[in-house]
């Protein structure tokens, strides 16, 4: 399906480009707009590059848990000064110097996700030049393995790689729903623009109709048959209807900018929107629906991923304010030499181990604070979930309920438009016969307007409760697939 649609895109817009060359009228429908809109639409291209740009960032996360190598240096690092040097006897004299530290790192690096410490592994030269006695040396750790690890801490790598991928998969989510979105406003504009030409067509129409019965009127006139009052009413109808096609064709040229404007399309483009009558046929089952929602939608991730930020805000307030150990030990290969090679020969070993703590002592309630401050925000978070999940299942339950009772009033609509018209052309030929009053002649206009109209609107509420249960649901019930947005 996806394939056709963009097939469909592709073929829709280069006829609409040429069109535009030759000032033609674009005949569209509305899966034609839609495909159109989510291909195209800036909306469209907005989601596609926040969903990319989520993308990256998950990128980076996972570079996180990789090892990172990296090449760091001074090449040179020289000096001409003069510096204090401290006599025997305890006085200063300032001498001059003239030297050059020259330092070359070369490390890899490596997290430890578990326990949220770092390995490392690093080969390090130090070259420094006296040019004062012209004398060079070399200082160098051939191979230096160690380890960081704090100890009793937070640890915001193992916390991040249960969050994180919930935050990606919630931002492919999100773009199906934001792809949904897109259609389902393209729908709304669709349908402005219709019924706004089918205003326009009406008001046309009934200005025909009332031109038409004025001429005629004044025939009627002319032989006696007619009183001056029903003439004047006569013409102000035909004023009315005047007033009515220039206001039908602002609001059409207002709704047509708007659509082009979301789609896309050159404003000097005429487009003339097919009325789509032929309705989806479907059943939904609330709990199949209710189920395809959590599955695929946004807001089931996004409930997930806020108890597990609030847990780890309350780790790292209990992580942060206890004891802190730090332990940190290396162990590696050392040497000093005249010439960069002899850094390498015989290099002696060298080892450094390091246990650091910090317990606090007195800190008047503030380390209780932030744990009972973090404690309380995920109560918060929790019944914030707990209101959201029953709006989440209510808003279907909702939409459901609409679309059942649309289809149920569309038939009936479509039979009142159906005998409306019906009834308008009959009395419009009683009213020639002057076998119906102009007051009833004027009625039966109204009607089939109106009649007209809620048929329009009736199919209006069917397509955009429609799109509104993909957009809830991201699943098709027509085709049962679930929907996905990538075009």
């Amino acid at each position: 399906m996806l394939k056709s649609m963009i097939l469909l895109a592709q073929i829709v817009m280069p006829a609409l480009v040429k069109s535009q060359s030759l000032n033609d009228t674009v005949k569209l429908n509305l899966q034609d707009v839609i495909t159109i809109a989510k291909a195209h639409s800036t909306a469209a291209v907005q989601a596609a590059t926040i969903r990319e740009n989520q993308y990256w960032q998950y990128k980076t996360f996972k570079s996180n848990y990789s090892p990172q190598l990296m090449l760091d240096g001074t090449l040179p690092q020289f000096s001409k000064t003069n510096i204090p040097v401290v006599q025997p006897d305890g006085t200063v004299q300032f001498k001059p110097v003239i030297n050059d530290n020259s330092q070359l790192n070369l490390g890899l690096t490596q997290n430890i996700a578990l326990t949220g410490g770092q390995l490392f592994l690093g080969s390090n030269v130090l070259r420094f030049s006296d040019f004062n006695s012209k004398q060079t040396s070399y200082n160098g750790n051939p191979l230096i393995i160690g380890l960081n690890q704090p100890l009793f801490a937070f640890n915001a790598l193992a916390w991040d790689k249960k969050i994180e991928p919930l935050r990606y998969e919630e931002s492919q989510r999100k773009y199906n729903e934001d792809i949904e979105l897109v259609g389902r406003d393209a729908s709304e504009l669709f349908f402005s623009l219709l019924i706004a030409q089918i205003n326009k067509d009406i008001a046309s129409k009934n200005l025909l109709n009332n031109q038409t019965i004025y001429k005629i009127g004044e025939g009627k006139a002319a032989l006696g048959r007619l009183s001056k009052d029903e003439l004047l009413r006569l013409k102000l109808g035909v004023l009315n209807a005047e007033k009515a096609v220039a206001q039908a064709n602002v609001e059409a040229e207002t709704s047509d900018l708007q659509l082009k404007s979301f789609i896309g399309f050159a404003a000097n483009n005429q487009i003339q929107l097919i009325l789509p009558e032929n309705l989806l046929t479907f059943e939904v089952d609330k709990e199949v629906a209710i189920q395809q929602a959590k599955n695929n939608r946004q807001k089931a991730i996004e409930f997930k991923r806020a108890l597990l930020e609030a847990d780890k805000d309350i780790a790292k307030a209990k992580g942060e304010n206890g004891l802190k150990v730090n332990l940190y030990g290396t162990f590696g290969l050392t040497n000093v030499a005249d010439q960069l090679p002899g850094i390498y020969n015989n290099a002696k070993d060298q080892q450094e181990i390091r246990l650091g703590f910090q317990i606090p002592i007195l800190d008047w309630g503030r380390s209780a604070s932030r744990i009972k401050t973090a404690q309380s925000n995920r109560k918060l978070v929790e019944a914030t979930i707990k209101q959201a999940e029953i709006n989440f299942e209510q808003e279907i339950y909702t939409t459901l309920r609409q679309l059942e009772m649309i289809k149920q009033q569309m038939q009936t609509n479509s039979e009142a438009n159906h005998t409306a018209n019906e009834r308008f052309e009959i009395a419009k030929k009683r009213y020639l016969l002057n076998d119906l009053s102009i007051t009833d002649l004027n009625i039966a206009l109204q009607e089939k307007d109106q009649a007209r109209r809620d048929y329009i609107f009736s199919l209006k509420s069917f397509w955009n409760a429609y799109f509104n249960l993909r957009v809830l649901t991201l699943y098709d019930f027509v085709t049962n697939k679930k929907i996905n947005g990538n075009f």
